[in-house]
């Protein structure tokens, strides 16, 4: 973050003010660790935050302390509308540009203060007043430890906002797996544990709290995965049908795109799941090494995100989809 801008931004935050907090749609656990982080960090500094949320959360991150708090847009417009319009200030966390939100986005075009974007993905839109952006952090919760410090509040981290940021690093990183996590993120994974953060609760209460029909999803997502081992590619899908079948909440697909990875020789892997009322087949591509899906996303499935993990989404049927995708695997070079 430019010197300039972290002076510009400790002299707003000298003052209390009205705060909005903003993460993308569909938020994970680096949208919503980031979110109250920011969130119990800056009422801790006397300011009024509120986290509004475009939809809802996954039901694996209800524990985060100060979730019950958040406000869910989709849910209750007019009234996030109202604090939106109060705001003296709009953070956004995690996304980098206004249609990460979704239904937000028009409302948030719309609002008069100032914006402070932080976010470590690509290609950054220029909304903001203030943007710390930097691709080479594995999370967004990395950075709000980051700034944090920038504005000499070291001294302000407890384990309530440690646990928050901790939760973030450990999911965007793939549980310290991902080529972004540096000895930087353990340095500040230490500090993180020191101050009390419970790191071997914390992987249980995100990984290990699985519904029974979690479960038989998961083993749906496998049989249906399928594999072009001369393109070192996979990928697997879930229908509407099959997602209402195993009485599907949100959450439950959560890291199964992951298990394509772990295939010997596959580098690249994808999971399409239909969405029939929004109309759409999300998707969520993974890779290892140098295979960019962020770039793959961008060219062919009006999506993006990083090098290694990237989203996407189609408007055809699913079998339409698929095949577009069978198309273009059978192209690469891997």
């Amino acid at each position: 973050m430019k010197i300039q801008d972290i002076e510009a931004v400790k002299l707003l935050l000298s003052t209390p003010k009205k705060i909005a907090i903003i993460p993308h749609r569909g938020p994970d656990g680096d949208a919503m660790g980031s979110t109250l982080g920011l969130y119990h960090f800056l009422l801790k500094n006397n300011h009024q935050p509120t986290v509004i949320a475009p939809n809802d959360f996954p039901n694996f991150l209800a524990w985060l302390p100060g979730s019950e708090t958040v406000k869910i847009f989709e849910k209750d417009t007019e009234n996030c509308t109202k604090i939106l319009e109060e705001a003296e200030l709009i953070f956004t966390l995690d996304f980098n540009a206004l249609h990460r939100t979704g239904e937000m986005e028009h409302t948030l075009a719309k609002m008069t203060a100032p914006f402070i974007m932080i976010d470590h993905h690509e290609k950054p839109h220029n909304y903001a007043a203030y943007t710390y952006s930097d691709t080479s952090y594995g999370s967004t919760c990395e950075m709000i430890y980051n700034f944090i410090l920038f504005l000499n509040k070291k001294e302000d981290l407890d384990k309530t906002i440690a646990t928050c940021i901790y939760t973030g690093i450990l999911t965007d990183s793939g549980s310290f797996r991902f080529p972004k996590t540096t000895g930087n993120t353990h340095r500040i994974v230490a500090e993180l544990i020191d101050l009390g953060v419970e790191n071997t609760e914390i992987p249980v209460l995100l990984f290990d709290n699985s519904s029974y029909g979690r479960l038989q999803l998961l083993g749906r997502a496998l049989q249906n995965m399928k594999i072009f081992s001369e393109h070192k590619t996979s990928y697997t899908f879930l229908t509407q049908e099959e997602l209402d079948s195993f009485n599907y909440v949100k959450g439950d697909t959560e890291g199964i795109v992951n298990y394509g990875l772990s295939i010997k020789d596959i580098i690249f892997t994808a999971i399409f799941i239909e969405n029939k009322e929004e109309k759409i087949i999300k998707i969520s591509f993974r890779s290892q090494g140098g295979f960019d899906v962020n770039q793959f996303a961008r060219d062919h499935f009006n999506g993006g995100g990083h090098t290694n993990a990237a989203g996407g989404k189609s408007e055809v049927s699913m079998e339409e989809t698929l095949k577009k995708f069978e198309d273009l695997v059978i192209k690469l070079e891997i």
